[in-house]
């Protein structure tokens, strides 16, 4: 985390978003962000953005605001499920962030219609569920740029290990190309075993 904190007049908010609960394989990560007051223009959701911008804003995000992530392995997500694991992941950034800042939010934007208030036992903060707040709010949308960008990264390194599934080019997702790969070499260590294209070729393997 880097850069000055602006705190709002509403107090100190910190925006949350996750990035991948719907691929096949690897992690579901989430980032938390206190915007800075050098915060860069154009913040949007991080899907409605396109790789180029995402990678140019990436960076001026991590120097000018707070931030933290947190991250839920594919280990995480086949024993609790995505959900849960998505919200652990919440949590991990939060509490990462709140422990570097050394004081506690106002409050606490999150992306989607639920929070981990009451689903997490280490939640202790207030929060409001946004629907499409990566697209409104733009601690939320700085957050999904940082969120999306780190996954992007792991699933690219990932992919140097495990290169048969293309995950440099799809990142996990379920594209054909993915699922062609999975039925012709099966799972790897990565893959989220509980996902039901993954879960149906281990029935047969």
């Amino acid at each position: 985390m880097a850069g000055s904190t602006f705190i709002a007049a509403n107090g100190l908010v910190i925006g949350v978003d996750e990035a991948g609960r719907g691929p096949l394989a690897g992690p579901v990560v989430a980032a938390a962000c206190v915007l800075g007051e050098g915060a860069p223009e154009g913040l949007d959701d991080s899907k409605k953005l396109s790789p180029g911008k995402r990678a140019r804003l990436e960076p001026l995000i991590r120097q000018s605001c707070q931030w933290a992530l947190g991250v839920a392995e594919a280990e995480e997500i086949d024993r609790i499920n995505i959900f849960a694991a998505t919200m652990l992941a919440m949590t991990r950034a939060v509490s990462a962030l709140v422990g570097a800042l050394g004081t506690e939010p106002d409050e606490v934007l999150i992306d989607g219609n639920k929070t981990p208030a009451g689903r997490v036992p280490q939640w202790r903060w207030q929060a409001r569920a946004i629907v499409g707040g990566d697209g409104l709010v733009p601690c939320i949308s700085a957050a999904s740029i940082l969120a999306k960008e780190h996954r992007d990264r792991l699933m690219r390194e990932a992919a140097l290990a495990h290169p048969h599934y293309g995950w440099d080019r799809n990142m996990g997702y379920p594209t054909a190309e993915h699922q062609e790969a999975l039925r012709r070499h099966g799972p790897s260590p990565l893959h989220r075993k509980s996902f039901k294209p993954v879960a149906q070729l281990m029935l047969f393997d």
